[in-house]
């Protein structure tokens, strides 16, 4: 994928209706204006329409013990399946604490690669049901990195003590693996198989905690 010239601002847009924080990669001007809301490197927040593949989240169901097919798990999530077989671009991201996650170690297991921000509020709601979901799966062989692109690394480890998160954390300031990744709306998850491969994509918000998602965990597992 083309690195998006240096030239384009970040911006920011919060859409609450679609629960999806949208975004142009880019440095910001040194003028620009603080946001009440979301924001990527200090850029302003203002409303407009998500592209086409930017959906909101589906209405939530509860965790009722449905073991459901791993096909209708992917289509109750609204999940984005590739074309074609790809293998996952390998990378290796620095945690809050100083320690490293990289991708390539993790073959063999089922794997969630999240990308979101502490300022959008859509990845936050999805955080919880995400670390239930790790917790729940991890010693069956899935992982969870939750990669973070705010521009202040520092603001993210106060988050995750305050919120109690054990699953693993890396850091993106410069957004550049998320630049790989082709992300342009947060929250957005990549789920890739223990081959390697990318199984699917969620852009947008999912209920992480509900039957489906346990469901597609429990499926890639087998």
């Amino acid at each position: 994928m083309r690195p998006l010239p240096s030239v384009l601002i970040m911006l920011a847009l919060v859409l609450t209706a679609g629960g999806v924080a949208l975004f142009v990669a880019g440095p910001p001007p040194s003028s620009a204006p603080p946001s009440s809301a979301a924001r990527v490197a200090e850029p302003s927040a203002t409303a407009g329409a998500p592209p086409p593949a930017a959906a909101p989240a589906a209405p939530a169901r509860k965790r009722g013990g449905r073991a459901l097919p791993l096909a209708e798990a992917i289509k109750e999530l609204d999940l984005i399946k590739p074309a074609r077989q790809k293998l996952a671009d390998d990378f290796t991201v620095a945690t809050p604490r100083g320690e490293s996650f990289r991708l390539g170690d993790q073959r063999g297991k089922v794997v969630m690669v999240n990308f979101w921000a502490t300022w959008c509020p859509p990845c936050l709601e999805e955080m919880p049901a995400m670390e239930r979901l790790y917790r729940r799966h991890k010693e069956a062989g899935f992982t969870l990195v939750a990669i973070s692109v705010d521009a202040d690394p520092k603001k993210i480890g106060p988050f995750v003590s305050e919120h109690k998160l054990t699953m693993p954390i890396g850091v993106d300031p410069k957004m550049e693996l998320a630049q790989t990744y082709g992300v342009r709306a947060l929250p957005s998850s990549f789920v890739v198989g223990r081959d390697g491969n990318l199984a699917a994509l969620a852009i947008g918000p999912r209920h992480w905690d509900n039957d489906a998602a346990h469901s597609l965990v429990e499926g890639m597992l087998r």
